[in-house]
């Protein structure tokens, strides 16, 4: 029970990024200082954390593709999600971010060579649907189509760190990857990022999406993730569109309209679906022929 708790709260943190990221929108902060400062301040906790445990170290050879990740995964992935939110709302921006496993399972066949059964094919098709559903919809949330693209985008580098993760978090912990990864991400922002003064509720918006929704998030998810199988860790994790929705319609008014609902649902069964398809076993890729560093690291799952 404890893991499906962990999993929970996990994913009730993270479905709050969305309507946290607005009230800093609304008291002067923009998207790219949001996604700047997320990546800033994790980078200080994770790098912290990385200090405490003593796991700072990453190979040499591993490292080109760590740095590689805090430029897509970070950079990329944050700044896309934060621009969503601005253009579609969060909710709307929820629902996009879960069209990863759609994502997932096109780069895992195409890269790491994970069969396209009839399965994963239809839960591909019912996200596809959903999306639609999700971007002709009328109703309260206001579609812009910077908004979708946006969110397929925050989607696409979300589902990024699946293949990521597959060599990575089983090699080192947590904390270390994002010591490293979180510093590239906000030096990739930085250019582009006009920083300004905001009060102390955007910078309490900002502290909020940091240490709940980044740091405390992803260790209580690999935390859960220990305890239960990825296929009932990824399911439970569905609530995070849901938190979303429902918290954007509380604080911020945002309904969506018939079709808009219709096709969330359809996102949402097209996850459950996906993860639930029956699994073949594949060779786990490394990044070379080559051993893992020295010290055994405990495996972990896929992150957000």
């Amino acid at each position: 029970m404890i893991g499906y708790l962990y999993m929970l709260t996990a994913a009730f943190l993270w479905g709050l990024i969305g309507p946290v990221s607005r009230l800093a929108f609304a008291h002067g902060l923009t998207p790219m200082e949001v996604a700047f400062w997320r990546a800033v301040f994790g980078g200080v906790l994770f790098g912290a954390h990385a200090l405490l445990i003593g796991r700072i170290r990453i190979a040499r050879r591993d490292l080109p593709i760590v740095l590689g990740f805090g430029l897509v995964g970070v950079a990329l992935f944050y700044a896309s999600f934060q621009f969503a939110v601005q253009a579609g709302g969060g909710a709307m921006a929820a629902v996009l971010l879960y069209t990863a496993p759609a994502w997932v399972a096109l780069l895992s066949w195409i890269f790491i060579r994970e069969p396209m059964g009839a399965h994963k094919l239809a839960a591909l098709l019912l996200t596809l649907l959903g999306v639609a559903g999700v971007s002709l919809q009328g109703g309260e949330v206001r579609i812009h189509p910077a908004g979708i693209i946006w969110g397929l985008v925050s989607g696409f580098t979300y589902a990024l760190y699946y293949l990521f993760g597959k060599i990575y978090l089983q090699r080192y912990e947590t904390p270390t990857l994002f010591a490293y990864a979180m510093p590239v991400g906000a030096l990739s922002l930085l250019p582009f990022t006009p920083l300004h003064r905001p009060g102390p509720v955007a910078w309490g918006a900002v502290a909020f999406l940091t240490i709940c929704s980044t740091y405390l998030a992803y260790l209580i998810y690999y935390a859960g993730l220990r305890r239960l199988e990825a296929t009932r860790a990824a399911i439970v994790a569905t609530l995070e569109p849901v938190v979303a929705m429902v918290t954007s319609y509380l604080i911020w008014g945002e309904r969506f309209g018939p079709l808009g609902d219709l096709g969330a649902a359809l996102v949402i069964l097209g996850v459950i679906w996906m993860v639930q398809a029956p699994t073949a076993r594949v060779p786990t890729p490394s990044a070379e022929p080559t051993p893992p560093p020295p010290q055994p690291e405990e495996p972990q799952g896929e992150g957000r």
